[in-house]
């Protein structure tokens, strides 16, 4: 079995952190794959700023500083620096495809790490799936353990 690697957005560990109705689900489903080993979530080191506060939503406070960084160094996540490289290749992302600053930053952070996906809640980039890389990334929602492969699998009663 080949582990799937995972770029996470700054938003995902967010919406795990605050348990936003909808998300915090398709996020605890990837975090139970990684512990499982099926996946590791990498990330930028911009996020360990940027999870702090999130536009439009409230400040994390401070008293969760010690267990935001425990989280960040479980052994299913690794966070990677920014570097000149990575920074000069998001200018790029920003004047070709448009895509914010900070969104470029993880959009070419994860296409150096070669991730599977990128995964975010955020719409508009989102839209840019297939449009960035070579190969092409895949950008999507975080997506939820695979239950009901497991309950298709279950021996079907008969009532006959």
């Amino acid at each position: 079995m080949t582990m799937e690697k995972i770029y996470w957005d700054s938003n995902c560990f967010l919406s795990h952190f605050q348990a936003v109705d909808g998300q915090v689900e398709k996020c605890d489903g990837v975090i139970e794959r990684a512990e499982r080993g099926e996946v590791l979530i990498v990330t930028s080191a911009l996020t360990l700023a940027e999870v702090l506060w999130m536009r439009g939503g409230p400040k994390l406070a401070k008293d969760k500083a010690e267990l935001i960084q425990k989280f960040f160094r479980r052994s299913y996540i690794r966070v990677y620096n920014v570097t000149r490289k990575n920074a000069e290749a998001a200018q790029f992302l920003v004047w070709d495809k448009s895509i914010k600053p900070k969104d470029a930053i993880h959009v070419s952070t994860a296409l150096h790490l070669k991730v599977d996906a990128l995964e975010t809640f955020d719409k508009a980039l989102i839209s840019k799936s297939g449009s960035v890389g070579n190969p092409l990334l895949l950008i999507r929602e975080p997506q939820a353990a695979d239950q009901k492969r497991m309950q298709l699998l279950a021996p079907e009663t008969n009532p006959a």
